[in-house]
Formats: structure tokens, sequence, C-alpha cells
């Protein structure tokens, strides 16, 4: 979710050269909407990557919530240009599995989304 084109262009393009099936929203009603359509038919997104500020709409602060009441498990990470933003600093504490600070490579963000989902999987196997 941004509300950049380009931001979202580059995004889509380069995680889908890694293989990565990528959905791409401009705000947080329509990363809501996207989500719990997805969700409702077990379609789920392995991992949400939101810009926390979106210039007159719901950005990832606001969006965080009611996305969390939908999949309590979603795999989200913030993205912001703020680098020094409290939730950017505290990112853990508003439900935010990690960041991305702006301006970032795609190779970044490929990295990022390939260890959360590795992380997600761990803490979901059993010993």
């Amino acid at each position: 979710m941004d509300y950049e084109v380009i931001i979202r262009r580059l995004a889509q393009e380069g995680l889908s050269q890694f293989g990565y099936e990528v959905t791409c929203v401009s705000d947080g009603e329509k990363a809501i909407e996207a989500h719990g359509q997805a969700f409702d038919t077990d379609v789920r997104f392995d991992v949400v990557v939101m810009d926390l500020t979106i210039p007159g709409g719901m950005g990832g602060r606001e969006t965080m919530p009611v996305l969390r009441k939908i999949d309590p498990t979603a795999q989200v990470i913030v993205s912001s240009g703020y680098a020094n933003d409290p939730l950017m600093v505290n990112y853990l504490e508003h439900g935010f599995v990690d960041r991305m600070a702006k301006p970032y490579r795609i190779k970044e963000m490929v990295d990022m989304v390939r260890q959360v989902m590795h992380n997600h999987q761990e803490e979901g196997k059993t010993l």
C-alpha cells in the first residue's frame, strides 16, 4: 500500500521478478478491502507492506487496527520516509513485524519480505 504510483509499480515489478504474486493499492481503505476479500476466500496475503502516511487518505497508522480485526496474524511491514516517527521507532508496539525506511531498494524489500515469511513459518512450527 502506497499512495505513489511509481512506488507501487516498482514494488510489483521487483517482487514479481522473484516469484511473488503482488496486489497493490493506494490507501488504507483499499488495503482493508483487498485483505478482507482475500481472507474471506482463504487466499491469504503472506506479507503486507504499507506506507505509514497517505496524504488525504487512510495510512498505515489508521489501517493497522482495522486490519488486525480482520486478520490478527497478518504480517505487516510499515514503510515511511519519516524514519524518526515514533511509530517507526516503536513499530512492534503498534503490531507491525518490521519497518522499512524510504528510500529503499527493491532488493531490500525482497529480502525483508523473504525474512518475514521465513520467521512467520518458523513461528508456526512445533517442536
